[in-house]
């Protein structure tokens, strides 16, 4: 039985319940409430207000001008383009990312170069020493920053010094380790994730100070403890990265002063992250001669083209029920286009196992590769392979017609860069002139002539 003042919490989606289950009704993990003593929120006391005092609240018209906010620019290119242009004073962000992907080198090089332009920077680690982080910034060649460093878990000492610093952006490393004597938990948990960010927050906002926030993820792939956290910052950025590939993406999933589509491009070396300033290069850098079941996704992240290696293979499958994998693309969106080429083309795959997988580890959402990977899948079961020299984008509804897409003029200007002469696109891209030679496609069975008759000129 819990106690009166006692409450258990998810330690997974931060969903409150009265006593304990085995299983949280809310996100559905197991074995994941844990009980903790149910406290105020931290600064919440209320305080008597004065006789005949008026409300604080300021209330002002909608019409108004309000220019941009400024920024801090780090120098990192990157890094800037997927906060929106740089770090805004007074802002949180949140970091997240798989354990050793890169988070602490990126943001120790981010600081640094923000204190080699004259801001006033502080980095503090609750997971590493001193020793450990000097030698990190020796090995990346930045010991010479003015950068102050700070190895600390308790939030208050930590507010004491950032009050006494002043600094202008501060990096906690991380935001799991952090705890406050104000509560019983033990720190990681909800509760204590939860203040402790809230109180970093707060700082922030009232000081002027930008607070970067590094946050675990669990295997699931989510910032561990909370989604709370998330909706107190006003940004999440994502560190992701496979560590068979020597790559790493920086991905915006919130950002209340930039776009939420943008994505950061860094390649991992012996120095530390450097600046991919051509993706698509980089993604079509180990393409071969032209194969069945490869094609090339004129895709958009952000304001940025990037092309990327889209491969499919169908093959008999020896199972009942055939195998579907997907890695780097939605598999739910693969069962729709299997179907629609099912229907519409009369092509089976009732008896085949599909593999699709994205080159490179990138993760692509976006609508406008289902021709890509259409594309992909005809080649792989006609065993016919799609020129070297074409590129595919477009979307595909459940009538079997191929939908227009945006920044048509983007894409097909990235491709031509590449050297790619052919697209293979909604009808609409063919329109007006184009750096490239443009194949407008009506529908799905439109496809599968053009990749026959490919076949049929080998």
């Amino acid at each position: 039985m819990a106690r009166g003042d006692s409450q258990f919490v998810c330690q997974s989606c931060g969903a409150v319940h009265a006593k304990w289950a085995g299983q949280c009704s809310d996100c559905g993990s197991w074995n994941t409430l844990v009980e903790e003593v149910a406290a105020a929120p931290l600064g919440t006391q209320a305080k008597p207000r004065k006789a005949g005092r008026r409300g604080g609240l300021e209330l002002l018209p909608l019409a108004g001008e309000s220019g941009e906010p400024p920024r801090h620019q780090s120098g990192v290119a990157e890094f800037d383009r997927v906060c929106g242009g740089g770090v805004v004073p007074g802002s949180a962000l949140l970091v997240g990312g798989d354990p050793g992907i890169g988070k602490s080198t990126l943001l120790l090089q981010a600081v640094a170069q923000l204190a080699g332009s004259g801001a006033k920077t502080v980095y503090v680690s609750g997971e590493e020493a001193i020793d450990q982080v000097r030698s990190r910034a020796r090995r990346l060649g930045l010991s010479d920053r003015p950068v102050a460093l700070a190895s600390e878990t308790s939030v208050e000492n930590i507010l004491d010094g950032l009050k006494s610093e002043k600094p202008d952006i501060a990096v906690i490393d991380s935001v799991q380790t952090l705890w406050t004597d104000q509560l019983a938990a033990a720190p990681g948990t909800v509760a204590q994730v939860r203040a402790c960010a809230q109180e970093l927050v707060r700082f922030a906002k009232k000081s002027g100070c930008a607070i970067v926030l590094v946050g675990h993820v669990t295997k699931d792939g989510q910032i561990a403890g909370p989604r709370v956290v998330e909706h107190m910052v006003d940004a999440v950025l994502y560190f992701e990265g496979d560590r068979s590939h020597q790559f790493r993406i920086l991905r915006a999933v919130k950002n209340r002063f930039g776009p939420t589509d943008e994505i950061g491009v860094f390649e991992m070396g012996d120095a530390g992250l450097r600046e991919v300033e051509n993706p698509s290069a980089l993604f079509l850098d180990d393409r071969g001669d032209p194969t069945p079941g490869s094609a090339v996704f004129a895709g958009m992240e952000g304001t940025r083209p990037v092309l990327t290696e889209i491969q499919a293979l169908v093959a008999a499958s020896p199972l009942g029920t055939p195998r579907r994998t997907v890695v780097g693309w939605d598999s739910g969106r693969l069962s729709m286009v299997l179907a629609v080429l099912e229907a519409r083309c009369g092509l089976s795959f009732g008896g085949r196992d599909v593999y699709l997988n994205v080159a490179g580890g990138l993760k692509i959402g976006e609508p406008a590769a289902d021709l890509a990977v259409a594309a992909a899948i005809v080649s792989s079961a006609l065993d016919a392979p799609i020129p070297a020299d074409a590129v595919v984008f477009g979307e595909i509804s459940l009538s079997g017609d191929i939908r227009a897409v945006g920044r048509n003029e983007a894409r097909l200007k990235e491709a031509a860069k590449l050297g790619f002469a052919q697209a293979l696109a909604p009808m609409s891209a063919s329109e007006g002139a184009s750096p490239v030679k443009v194949r407008g496609l009506a529908g799905v069975t439109d496809l599968v002539t053009c990749i026959s008759a490919w076949r049929q000129e080998e």
